[in-house]
């Protein structure tokens, strides 16, 4: 089978596309480095022949109100682009709970690409996952000093971007499911707790503490991000991920 991934140089398209070069298809990388441009529309014929599978794992550049456009747009020219290709098949990465938080730009213009996908030409499925791990030192980093780092209790589920690509490649290269699986990690941790997790397990004597204004989930309440008990869970628990990444 022929499968395009669409951001398949990032975090997770990398790993899609080996995952799936492994298991014998044929994986094609489409990222600006390949000459694939989104937003313009600019090598995505070419990306998608022959195609029969579109996976999409690009990322917006920003998290504000542009990543709107960003997700607007590009779904767009890659429904276009796809019905084109006859592709049969598209694939998209989105958050667990993404509908549920529209006070964060980001996760309104994920959920606009739901919608976008949902309304498009062809068979669909929808990969929900929740934070990954490798997202944590930047989340450290949004409110932190010399000294301390701010964060709020909001409770998530991490996952391993590893799981996550093995959840994306399982979707790609099965029916569509049109509608949508959520994957999440094994263990729900509030914010704050994690964030003492990761410093201690890195010996980082920086003080955490709890501050429910601080970073990108400041006011986010309850268990929208958390996935619920039809969720694929992952194996990798965070604890020991962390042992690998010393």
């Amino acid at each position: 089978m022929k499968l395009t991934v669409i951001g398949g140089t990032g975090l997770i398209g990398s790993q899609v596309v080996r995952k799936l070069t492994t298991a014998g298809h044929e994986a094609v990388p489409a990222a600006l480095s390949t000459g694939v441009d989104l937003i313009t529309g600019k090598g995505l014929d070419q990306a998608l022949e022959g195609a029969e599978v579109v996976v999409n794992v690009a990322n917006s550049p920003t998290f504000d109100e542009a990543s709107l456009d960003f997700f607007g747009t590009s779904m767009d020219n890659l429904l276009a682009a796809g019905e084109r290709a006859g592709v049969r098949h598209q694939v998209i990465l989105s958050i667990v709970g993404v509908d549920q938080v529209p006070q964060l730009a980001y996760y309104r213009a994920k959920t606009l690409q739901e919608h976008l996908l949902r309304q498009g030409p062809a068979p669909y499925s929808i990969v929900r996952a929740t934070q990954f791990f490798e997202f944590m030192h930047a989340v450290l980093s949004w409110t932190s000093d010399d000294t301390t780092v701010r964060l709020p209790a909001t409770r998530i589920q991490p996952i391993a971007a590893a799981d996550v690509a093995d959840a994306v490649a399982g979707v790609a290269t099965g029916a569509p499911l049109l509608g949508i699986r959520n994957v999440a990690g094994p263990d729900v941790f509030p914010l704050d707790e994690l964030g003492r997790v990761t410093l201690a397990a890195q010996h980082d004597g920086r003080t955490v503490i709890t501050d429910d204004t601080a970073g990108m989930f400041a006011g986010i309440t309850g268990d929208v991000l958390i996935a619920g008990p039809d969720a694929h869970l992952a194996p990798t628990r965070y604890q020991d991920w962390l042992q690998t990444v010393r």
